[in-house]
């Protein structure tokens, strides 16, 4: 049998840790913090793994980020996933203008944006874009 990797918690480390399992943002956060918390009881990643739902290399390097990196180290970090395609600081004039000129045919905007623009695009894309930059907006003023 190969040696159980533990991790002694503190006091303070323990409480973050159960409020993260609690009360974090999305699903995998909360997972982490209980995979972290399971080892903490001197589990074996092979069960650790078995309860939460996943695969003991990724209970073991989960482990691994939080020795190094602390509780910190569970969250996602910045720049993982698709960049956007519209881009508010260097669009946001070009779309305004587009669906001023063309209120009533957001399908007329986005081929006069593509033109001017130089990207590709659907026109859910122009969509999300224009609720997005309004519900910022009306954060903004409210």
């Amino acid at each position: 049998m190969a040696k159980i990797k533990s991790i002694v918690l503190t006091d303070g480390d323990r409480a973050a840790l159960v409020k993260g399992m609690r009360d974090g943002k999305t699903f995998s956060y909360r997972q982490r913090c209980e995979m972290i918390l399971l080892k903490a009881d001197s589990l074996p990643s092979r069960k650790v793994a078995k309860e939460v739902g996943c695969c003991e290399v990724v209970v073991n390097t989960w482990m691994k980020r939080y020795q190094e990196q602390g509780i910190a180290g569970l969250a996602l970090r910045k720049g993982r996933g698709r960049r956007s395609i519209l881009e508010k600081e260097s669009d946001l004039e070009a779309i305004r203008r587009a669906v001023q000129k063309n209120r009533q045919k957001v399908s007329l905007a986005r081929v006069e944006l593509e033109a001017e623009l130089g990207k590709e695009f659907s026109i859910l894309t122009l969509k999300r874009f224009l609720k997005k930059t309004v519900a910022a907006t009306n954060d903004c003023e409210g």
